[in-house]
């Protein structure tokens, strides 16, 4: 059977559901906090964790924002409360929460979920990436706004962006606590009443409308005519422009309309390119947790040739190259030139510095500073180096990089 984790700070609750689960055959770890919870998740990954929102030293809503942004949400997790708004529970579902119990928990209710958290974490072997894990760039602040705004209509939205986009990761924050996701894909080429009944309440993810086939299309066109009555949302993606899968693809122009009832373009990953030192080693953390490498971690030198390299796409190019240079290592600190062999193109050696002297002088001070440190830390990463060659002292050295918003780690050099 499986292995579950329950975190609750009431011991009450913790023995009752211990009792319960293990009567059912499952292997239960009991965590009576998030510390305790961090410690037993670190040594294993369970099938499924049963997680308190009130807890007294962490709540369970940062620790699952925690483990989202750290890369290690490859679980199912269902979070428990018996005092949470709707909003809390919106907001555990966007962080990556599968489901949402209500204190005192039902015992078929809670058999029924667990049954249904296992299920679909079957074969989960990578997390998938979220908008939690994407930084805290002002593009990316935004685009939560924007989504947590559409997220309170139910109009089918097309996501626009390039290529690679992971139009997924921004169509998550869309889903509902306890509501269906169904991926449609190859799907639509089978019976499409199945595929409504399925997405009921919740939401009908499609991936690309540039790759969909004739009979795709009619499939999607007879869903789209009666999606209302199923209180289901389409959120499709289309990596070209519209009008060109029209007219050149023969996209059908009336299901394009009804697919198109609002609008939202992703933002290309050089939109975000500061968030690059926070979301490269969540990849990592993801590949090492799926064994698909051994236990690797970036440099600080390493993680700013990623942020400063001409990326022509978006995330999938980001993490083909954090999975090549995981694999070509040989050493467990994955360096900037791992990472250089691995670039598809040399990062950027403009001959200039790009500044524009029309900058208030503070402005145009930052981002001189900012060039100066990225281009020597790229160089070898040494902080003591750097602080050498700055002439500043090492603490001074790294609270002014901090205020740059440069990525640095604080070990020995």
């Amino acid at each position: 059977m499986a292995s579950i984790l329950v975190v609750d700070d009431e011991i009450g609750i913790r023995e009752l559901l211990s009792e319960i689960l293990s009567e059912e055959g499952h292997t239960v770890q009991l965590a009576e906090n998030a510390t305790a919870a961090r410690e037993l998740r670190a040594r294993d990954r369970p099938d499924l964790v049963l997680l308190d929102i009130w807890m007294p030293d962490t709540d369970g809503i940062s620790l699952l924002k925690e483990w989202a942004t750290g890369g290690v949400l490859n679980m199912p997790v269902v979070m428990m409360s018996g005092h949470a708004t709707i909003d809390t529970a919106v907001e555990a579902t966007r962080i990556g929460a599968m489901d949402f119990l209500e204190k005192p928990i039902a015992l078929q209710k809670l058999l029924g979920t667990v049954k249904r958290a296992l299920r679909s974490g079957e074969g989960r072997i990578e997390s998938r990436l979220t908008l939690a894990a994407l930084g805290r760039s002002p593009v990316i602040n935004e685009m939560r706004k924007r989504l947590a705004q559409l997220a309170s209509v139910s109009a089918p939205l097309l996501l626009r962006g390039e290529p690679g986009a992971q139009p997924e990761v921004y169509a998550r924050q869309l889903q509902r606590p306890n509501t269906p996701w169904v991926a449609a894909g190859q799907a639509l080429g089978e019976t499409p009443q199945d595929l409504l009944a399925r997405a009921a309440g919740g939401i009908l993810f499609i991936e690309d409308l540039a790759l969909f086939s004739k009979v795709q299309q009619r499939n999607l066109a007879f869903i789209a005519a009666r999606v209302d009555r199923s209180q289901a949302r389409i959120v499709s993606f289309c990596s070209e422009d519209p009008r060109r899968l029209v007219e050149e693809r023969g996209f059908d122009p009336e299901l394009l309309g009804r697919l198109s009832e609002l609008v939202l373009h992703l933002p290309s990953l050089r939109d975000f390119a500061e968030d690059i030192p926070e979301i490269a080693p969540v990849l990592l953390a993801q590949l090492v947790e799926s064994r698909f490498c051994p236990p690797r971690a970036f440099s600080t030198a390493a993680l700013n040739v990623l942020r400063n390299f001409d990326w022509s796409r978006s995330l999938d190019e980001l993490q083909q190259v954090v999975k090549s240079a995981a694999l070509a290592a040989l050493d467990e600190e994955i360096g900037a030139q791992d990472v250089e062999r691995v670039l598809l193109r040399p990062a950027p050696r403009p001959a200039g510095l790009g500044i524009s002297l029309d900058l208030p002088l503070r402005e145009a001070r930052e981002a001189f500073e900012r060039a100066y440190f990225e281009h020597h830390l790229s160089r070898d990463g040494s902080i003591s180096r750097l602080a050498e060659k700055c002439g500043l002292e090492r603490t001074h050295l790294y609270r002014k990089l901090k205020g740059l918003g440069i990525n640095v780690g604080r070990k020995d050099d």
